[in-house]
């Protein structure tokens, strides 16, 4: 049988590790009467599947001829549906018949059914032995808009509640990187789309939840989605990089709702000049994007990836997902003075160098505008070079290598007046990489000790 490789040790771990033993002691003993769990991955964690033909679409190393993770292109995001449908989280990945397969969640999974004694239960099968002690799955279509998804997750709460014949059990939520801002939404604004207006969390979700663990969650933004929309993204399960396989090209980028509503927030993206002095951008402005040639009809193979009709539609396109971006983020930064009906509970680090601002200089001899995102050094227009030093000091900052401490503590947002907008009981930090915050030794400790409470009659 072959044996997974364990890469995690550098990127992003889900290992069982023994140092969990501590808190259950050898035989991790089960526990009884604990309030059920939700996993929900983060953006690339689920898998996508043909709903006509079975067919397995994402992961694969290579792309399939006759589908694509790419959506269609409208101004009308609900509508941009083709053929795939989400199928089980990414448990493994299986490369080629002669290499170990590469764990993503498989382990998270693992670990909390022989460390932490939880079973796992389906959403369409449970029974009300379901009740204690179970996990639950939400996989999803990470492609689409994050409100979407969060009010697909209140719909299969509240079903599966009735399946268990409990209308008061709440969920416990394990949410990891943009899982969290699903969770987020949900809790805040339960089945309901964005609201009109100025914008007041009911916590219509609430009901359903109780304890939110935020683990790698972009509260604020990343750079890192801006990276994915200029250059591609390549890796899986939120935190794999697989430098042999380009899963997402800009092209297949561009048409993913989700990817721009994880861009930085309005009044949180850090922005220099060639001579490294601050520049006020506008990020959810068209123009902008047209400004320093991030447009995606300005790539000189646009034409060659898109047909006649997305041609056609990428501009209305293009402002109608960068709104919906904004208004999301807007939705989820709204000030609420009530109390606060959840627990949230951030997990994250802050030892790990991790994108946190991007430089704006011109080429003149090519007539065109270079978003450096990488501490390369550079002569700028008056003639100074500017260091890599310098650079590294400027464009990275500590954070778990994908999200920065700042975004995981919202805590821009909360400096510019808005302190309650995500309400925290505590915050974890361990120096660890974006995906193994969960099977961190003494994360898993944490965790499994603040799980519960007991379901109630």
């Amino acid at each position: 049988m072959k044996q997974p490789i364990r890469i995690f040790t550098l990127t992003l771990a889900f290992g069982i590790l023994a140092a969990s033993s501590f808190v259950f002691g050898q035989n991790a003993a089960s526990p009884t009467g604990k309030a059920p769990i939700i996993i929900i991955p983060g953006i690339t964690g689920s898998e996508l599947v043909n709903k006509d033909t079975g067919k397995l679409v994402w992961f694969k190393t290579s792309r399939a001829k006759d589908d694509d993770v790419r959506l269609p292109m409208s101004a009308n995001l609900a509508r941009n549906r083709d053929n795939l449908i989400a199928g089980d989280i990414i448990r493994e990945v299986k490369i080629a018949r002669l290499l170990p397969d590469i764990e993503i969640y498989s382990q998270l999974i693992d670990s909390l059914q022989k460390t932490a004694g939880y079973r796992e239960a389906k959403w369409d099968t449970a029974t009300k032995n379901d009740l204690e002690d179970t996990f639950f799955i939400f996989s999803y279509d990470w492609r689409r808009d994050n409100v979407e998804n969060a009010r697909l997750l209140i719909q299969r709460i509240e079903s599966l509640k009735r399946r268990l014949g409990n209308p008061n059990v709440r969920f416990n939520v394990v949410a990891h990187s943009m899982g969290g801002l699903i969770t987020r939404y949900a809790a805040m604004y339960g089945e309901r789309d964005i609201p009109s207006g100025k914008l007041k969390p009911t916590w219509a979700g609430a009901k359903h939840l109780d304890k939110i663990f935020l683990l790698g969650t972009p509260n604020e933004g990343s750079l890192a989605a801006m990276d994915g929309l200029l250059n591609g993204v390549n890796y899986v399960g939120g935190g794999i990089n697989l430098p042999w396989v380009q899963n997402i090209t800009r092209f297949d980028a561009f048409t993913i709702p989700s990817l721009f509503q994880l861009l930085p927030h309005d009044g949180t993206l850090k922005a220099y000049d060639d001579e490294l002095r601050p520049l006020s951008i506008d990020l959810y402005d068209p123009i902008t994007w047209d400004e320093y040639d991030w447009s995606i009809w300005k790539d000189k193979d646009f034409t060659k990836k898109f047909d006649a009709a997305e041609q056609k539609n990428a501009r209305s396109y293009f402002r109608a997902a960068l709104a919906r971006a904004k208004r999301f983020q807007e939705a989820l930064d709204a000030n609420t003075t009530e109390e606060i009906p959840v627990s949230f509970y951030l997990i994250g680090a802050d030892c790990k160098e991790t994108l946190n601002a991007m430089i704006l200089r011109r080429d003149e001899k090519k007539d065109r505008w270079i978003t450096q995102l990488k501490a390369e050094s550079f002569t700028n227009s008056v003639g100074r070079k500017i260091t890599s030093e310098e650079l590294k000091a400027l464009l990275f900052t500590m954070g778990d290598s994908v999200v920065p401490k700042r975004s995981l503590d919202a805590a821009t947002i909360r400096s510019n007046g808005s302190p309650n907008a995500l309400p925290v009981v505590s915050d974890l930090v361990q120096c660890e990489g974006h995906s193994k915050l969960v099977t961190n030794p003494l994360i898993q400790q944490k965790l499994f000790g603040l799980l519960g409470p007991e379901v109630p009659n």
